[in-house]
């Protein structure tokens, strides 16, 4: 990180305090009110893609400033010293360890952290110490044999389809991904009211990208949620996920870490894939199960009827279609990736590594380019709300040969565009006679005296 983003890394940490440090003294309910207000908004935080600041990060943060004599200088981000290392537990690792300790409450913490790795639960590769998930399940009280005190939890069911969806990923099965044995992952959609599934498919991973290519197809398939349940992931708390969802009127709910029980429904399914579908499939590759996995979600799951309606998930769907809401037709359009740039003097601008030629009006302007991570060559260019079109790849090769006119028209060179690559020139005598070759040349040209 440079200096002048630590600076604006400061300046956003100060405004966040600037309530508790400033003149004005705030007793404690004032002081608590404040910062839980302020743990629930989300915020654009400068060069991060977290948008919600912690309880104990600006407790940090004013006792930082206050250490440093209540100067800017204290707020600068400090670099890192253990690089490579394991800080602390993600939120995706905490969720996977809580999920193995249900399934395997008994067993030992040493047993357990190899199961762990050996599942490749552990987000990132990375390795977890066994003092680490000592200190992990000591404090989420998962140590203790007997059954931890209940909580005050009810059940709920949306009143019409579409009013909620549930989504979560299941770790599947090793199959054949290209050329490599690797391990699949479900990621699936359920409606909350009819036990539906809008889509589920396996994929090679559970990171955003697939994740928003299911969210994609499932809204293609079966038309917009009003909102879409689903836990503390790094591909749910995404930008892309937020814009996409805003844009579309569904609202975003997040579970409360490592309390799975609020997305029941969708556990629920992903049991039911593992002792009914996974034991009867034979395949060996990810085409193949998703082929068989398709075949039984629409045949067997769809038409059987549940045990918690008393009707099967697709009769209880259609029942009630007039509220449905149907997807836009330029659905595609909602899940591109959007960045920002500044076109150059000569009108190019790079886009994921490729380079575009902008029109001449947006010379010197920072314009937003949408495209597809699937289509990267495919952009269009946005500025002030008013949408410029297609942009046009550049050819280094072609542009060596594009002269411009007064008013930045292309044109290309002419004599460029008669001489062809390794031609050499003709003799400037016109009248001279030229002999032909022994052989005639390919291509069906002829040959003749001038």
């Amino acid at each position: 990180m440079t200096e002048d983003e630590k600076k604006e890394v400061a300046v956003f940490r100060y405004g966040i305090i600037a309530d508790f440090v400033g003149a004005t003294r705030l007793d404690r309910g004032e002081r608590e009110t404040l910062l839980q207000d302020k743990c629930a908004r989300k915020w654009s935080i400068p060069h991060s893609r977290r948008t919600h600041v912690s309880r104990s990060t600006i407790v940090r943060w004013i006792a930082a400033y206050h250490a440093g004599r209540d100067r800017l200088e204290a707020l600068l981000p400090q670099d890192r010293t253990d690089q490579g290392c394991v800080r602390a537990i993600d939120d995706e690792t905490g969720l996977a360890i809580l999920r193995l300790r249900q399934e395997l409450p008994k067993i030992p913490v040493p047993e357990l952290n190899r199961i762990l790795h050996q599942r490749q639960l552990v987000a990132g590769g990375h390795t977890i110490s066994q003092t680490t998930l000592y200190r992990f399940l000591h404090q989420h009280q998962l140590m203790h044999k007997e059954a931890p005190k209940g909580c005050d939890r009810r059940k709920f069911e949306a009143e019409l389809p579409n009013d909620m969806w549930q989504s979560d990923v299941m770790h599947g099965p090793h199959v054949t991904i290209g050329q490599k044995q690797r391990k699949s992952y479900l990621i699936a959609f359920i409606d909350d009211h009819s036990r539906l599934i809008p889509h589920a498919q396996f994929y090679p991973s559970e990171a955003l990208a697939p994740f928003m290519e299911a969210f994609q197809s499932a809204l293609g398939k079966r038309g917009l949620p009003r909102k879409l349940y689903v836990d503390n992931g790094s591909a749910y708390r995404s930008r892309g996920l937020q814009y996409t969802s805003a844009a579309l009127g569904i609202a975003l709910i997040h579970a409360k870490p490592y309390q799975p029980q609020g997305k029941g429904k969708i556990e629920r399914f992903f049991r039911t894939v593992r002792t009914q579908f996974l034991p009867a499939f034979t395949g060996t590759t990810i085409e193949q199960i998703n082929v068989a996995f398709e075949e039984w979600l629409e045949q067997t799951y769809h038409q059987r009827r549940h045990g918690s309606t008393g009707a099967t998930p697709l009769r209880r769907f259609t029942t009630k279609m007039h509220c449905l809401r149907s997807a836009p037709e330029n659905l595609l359009d909602y899940f591109r990736k959007a960045v920002r740039r500044r076109v150059n003097k000569d009108r190019s601008v790079v886009v994921d590594k490729r380079l575009f030629e902008a029109p001449v009006e947006l010379i010197g302007k920072q314009i937003e380019l949408l495209f597809h991570e699937q289509t990267p060559e495919q952009v269009e260019a946005l500025y002030s709300g008013k949408s410029y079109g297609a942009l046009q790849q550049i050819d280094l090769h072609v542009n060596s040969r594009v002269k411009r006119d007064k008013n930045g028209q292309i044109e290309l060179s002419h004599k460029a565009e008669q001489k062809h690559p390794g031609q050499k020139n003709r003799p400037a005598n016109k009248n001279k006679l030229v002999t032909p070759p022994s052989e005639p040349p390919r291509g069906g040209q002829l040959w003749e005296t001038r």
